[in-house]
């Protein structure tokens, strides 16, 4: 018989519930199309489902037509992109998640001190480009501590930093401290501040692989706290795989093994879990077990942007 344990949290996190509330309800209210800009999360299969209901993702704002209901994603946009909305007068919902505004927020309060800004993130991640267009002024990004000791900043400088939400906190706190290994005055917010759902996932995903010979990670190669989960297992010695569903379940990743740890990225849906545990289950007796662990129940208001909508009722009245 082989165990599967489940993490506990896993799966969808507050924002990204959000994020797709936020393009069902449009579509409900105004009906298809309503256009997204760039994936409202980092999942496949959540984009597909939403397309087949009318959303139209599209990778540019020139790609929305006039008038059109318009859609950004969780993961934040530059200004000028909102600036080129209300140009074009588009009604738009932005779905950004609330934590990644907050970063915005702590950027631009940084940069009004006169400090000169860090951004701690991945170079070209849809987050890290809306976070460099939310900021006047300019921001020095790293993804290493050896970045930081290439930085063209005067080691007497005030510096602040800010991170992307979907960082794994020890390298985070790794290159916070390289930070402060260099400069003299650097302040920013606590690892504590990154996003709850990235810590709590990453947490799970140490206590699952304490059990378990195997981590299954269900999630996207396009999403970061997704492929840090799997990154975790393998440096706890475990092997480490991410699939996007069952259907690539590699059956040889189970030789051997007694005990699955299956846990989902941030942007992953339960059905998708439930995919690798039926996929698992058709290759050998299981039972499943989920793992203690913490019981996440914040909810974010949606934007009021979507009452402002004109129901399709009234409109077609």
């Amino acid at each position: 018989m082989m165990k599967v344990l489940l993490a506990q949290p896993r799966g969808f996190c507050a924002g990204v519930i959000r994020a797709i509330d936020i393009v069902d309800r449009a579509l409900d209210k105004v009906g298809a199309p309503v256009f997204v800009r760039h994936e409202i999360v980092h999942n496949r299969h959540v984009v597909e489902t939403l397309r087949a209901k009318g959303a139209v993702f599209v990778e540019e704002l020139s790609d929305v037509p006039d008038g059109a209901v318009t859609v950004f994603s969780a993961h934040g946009v530059a200004r000028e992109v909102e600036k080129a909305a209300a140009a074009r007068g588009l009604p738009v919902i932005d779905a950004t998640c609330p934590l990644v505004t907050k970063v915005h927020v702590q950027g631009r309060k940084y940069v009004r001190r006169g400090r000169v800004l860090v951004l701690i993130g991945h170079a070209g991640h849809p987050e890290v480009v809306g976070t460099l267009g939310q900021i006047e002024g300019e921001v020095h990004l790293v993804g290493t501590p050896e970045e930081v000791a290439a930085l063209p900043v005067a080691e007497d400088a005030p510096v602040s930093y800010i991170t992307q939400t979907t960082l794994a906190v020890d390298d985070t706190r790794a290159i916070i401290a390289a930070l402060r290994a260099r400069f003299a005055d650097v302040t920013g917010p606590d690892t504590a501040d990154i996003c709850y759902a990235t810590q709590n996932r990453q947490a799970a995903v140490r206590d699952l692989c304490a059990q378990a010979d195997l981590l299954l990670v269900v999630g996207s190669s396009k999403s970061s706290n997704s492929r840090r989960l799997r990154e975790i297992g393998e440096e706890m010695g475990k092997p480490s795989y991410l699939l996007d569903d069952g259907s690539e379940l590699d059956p040889a990743w189970l030789d051997g093994v007694r005990t699955v740890g299956l846990t989902a990225g941030a942007s992953a849906p339960e059905e998708l879990v439930q995919s690798v545990i039926a996929a698992i289950a058709a290759l050998h007796p299981v039972t499943v077990e989920t793992l203690d662990g913490i019981e996440e129940t914040l909810q974010f208001r949606l934007p009021p942007a979507l009452d402002r909508l004109p129901s399709r009722n009234r409109a077609a009245a």
